[in-house]
């Protein structure tokens, strides 16, 4: 394009080290002006949103997230107090840890939102990767984000747990990845003849389940969660604050950039504000129902996780069936992405050549690392090669009629981190109120809650009904026992997971016609022990 155009969609923040740049996204000055009206609308509800109204009527909560990086917004001296004094908690903890020296490892346990932040921010600003590597007083960080037994198993086997502090992160107190996770800990501290609560740490809403816990075992301390932020925006409460001050990431810094980029994006004017310009550039490539997915590229090996974190909080803030009056719309951004140059490997062939259901947002680093590079051939280094491939994907997508943004930050830093995650955040809540949605409650991931703890349920009944039965059944059998035939899929597959591990009881009889979906399964004495909490 030519400059005078790039020029005029392109939005340079150098005090923040961060520019946007739009011109490929078939966006002009008509569209600003005929959605003027509703972007004044969705600034409105941003501000009253920062002052306090009940922004999440299911749950009847206001949304503070906001409010971590500058107390002094809070609606009140109670919230302002809270805030203030958890980050000094947390500064005067870490440096306990670090002046008693013992423990070298940090072992995350969450779920969503209580995991995503923390580990995008450690691969992007972890110890390895920065010039605090091999200092003592830093622990290196380890999650366990999911209910795999296997998963459990692959990363306590690294672990010198002696030597290991955990935090445990579930804001209800009562999350069941979280708790399986926590109690699968709690079963290996217990082998390696160690005392959990004496390397136990939670963050959790006072008085929850976990809070509990944690009070009447006393582990070491407990940080809150507060009802008026969110899982997938709790990256600047303790939630993100803690595992990055314990991996001796500067954590004012990370504060510092996110509250600058609030500041930015506080800007009424559009054209100056750059979460306006992404949430109404959303608005133009995808018609305001969805119709195209972004794809996120980030051209930054430390980078790779911001699409995995940007799906949680775009998708779940997004998602809904219905919008605020009620109506069925079935509403939201699909996001996707890895990284680049991976992926001029996987699917950019599709990208350009394929399906034309998407936009992509680029994310390029200016500065290519903490020292001078080689020539990987006369003239060119590596990074070279990086940038080459990041504006040549743009361009060749351009040419097919693909449209793109770029967001270019000049460094990887604890600041520019913070300024990221700030600006996604405020995008969506931009966003959200331009399609009138909620973008704070999260029905879905409530409704797959209940339907989980059906099947849990259900798997009770199936081993129960062939334990008294005493003989093996085929599952036709069971589901006719338990009055489920409708159910003989869920039956069945319950049934073969449980067969083929080892403590339920369950065991698969060999048929005659070899035909494993006519297999019947006997029980016999099941080797589980029972968990007081996890009644």
């Amino acid at each position: 394009m030519d400059f005078l155009r790039y020029q005029a969609t392109t939005l340079a923040l150098p005090d923040l080290g961060l520019s946007l740049e739009y011109g490929r996204m078939s966006i002009g000055e008509s569209f600003f002006n005929e959605k003027h009206a509703l972007w004044k609308n969705a600034f409105n509800a941003m501000k009253a949103l920062e002052t306090g109204v009940i922004a999440n009527p299911d749950e009847n909560r206001m949304v503070g997230h906001y409010w971590l990086r500058a107390p002094q917004r809070a609606p009140n001296e109670r919230i302002r107090g809270e805030i203030e004094t958890t980050l000094f908690h947390i500064v005067a903890f870490v440096k306990r840890i670090r002046k008693e020296k013992k423990f070298k490892n940090l072992l995350v346990i969450g779920i969503g939102g209580s995991a995503l932040g923390p580990q995008f921010i450690a691969q992007a600003l972890a110890l390895s990767q920065n010039k605090n590597c091999g200092k003592i007083d830093t622990l290196l960080p380890y999650f366990l984000d999911n209910t795999d037994p296997d998963g459990f198993d692959a990363t306590l086997c690294t672990l010198d747990l002696k030597k290991t502090l955990v935090i445990v992160i579930s804001k209800s107190g009562s999350t069941p990845e979280t708790r399986n996770g926590m109690l699968e800990v709690q079963a290996a501290f217990r082998t390696a003849r160690l005392n959990f609560s004496k390397h136990a740490i939670a963050i959790t809403q006072e008085g929850s389940q976990l809070d509990q816990l944690a009070k009447s075992d006393g582990w070491m301390e407990r940080f809150p969660m507060w009802d008026y932020v969110g899982g997938r925006t709790s990256v600047t409460s303790a939630v993100g604050l803690l595992p990055m001050a314990l991996q001796g990431i500067d954590i004012g810094k990370f504060i510092e950039g996110a509250a600058a980029m609030d500041e930015a994006t506080r800007v009424e004017e559009i054209k100056k504000n750059p979460a306006a310009l992404l949430a109404l550039c959303w608005l133009n490539a995808t018609g305001g129902v969805g119709a195209k997915a972004m794809v996120v590229l980030p051209y930054k090996d430390r980078l790779s996780l911001i699409s995995k974190y940007l799906q949680q909080l775009v998708m779940e803030s997004l998602g809904k069936a219905t919008d605020l009056d009620g109506k069925r719309v079935h509403q939201g951004l699909t996001v996707f992405g890895r990284k680049g140059s991976t992926d001029q490997h996987a699917f950019v062939q599709q990208l350009r050549d394929g399906l034309n259901n998407f936009f992509v947002t680029f994310i390029e680093v200016l500065k290519e690392r903490d020292k001078e590079s080689i020539e990987v051939e006369a003239g060119a280094t590596a990074g070279d090669y990086l940038q080459g491939f990041c504006i040549g994907t743009a361009v060749a997508l351009e040419e097919n009629f693909r449209q793109s943004m770029t967001i270019s930050i000049s460094e990887i830093s604890p600041y520019s981190i913070g300024a990221l995650i700030a600006l996604f955040e405020r995008a969506v809540g931009f966003y959200a109120t331009l399609i009138n949605v909620n973008a704070y409650d999260q029905p879905g991931v409530e409704a797959g809650k209940k339907a989980a703890q059906i099947v849990l349920n259900l798997r009770k009944d199936i081993v129960k009904t062939i334990k008294e039965q005493g003989r093996s059944m085929d599952v036709v059998e069971i589901t006719q026992a338990l009055g489920i035939e409708s159910k003989a899929d869920v039956v069945y597959r319950i049934l073969e997971r449980l067969s083929h591990s080892i403590g339920y009881g369950i065991r698969k009889l060999s048929t005659k016609d070899g035909n494993p979906l006519t297999s019947k399964y006997s029980y016999e004495a099941s080797s589980f022990t029972h968990h007081p909490w996890s009644s």
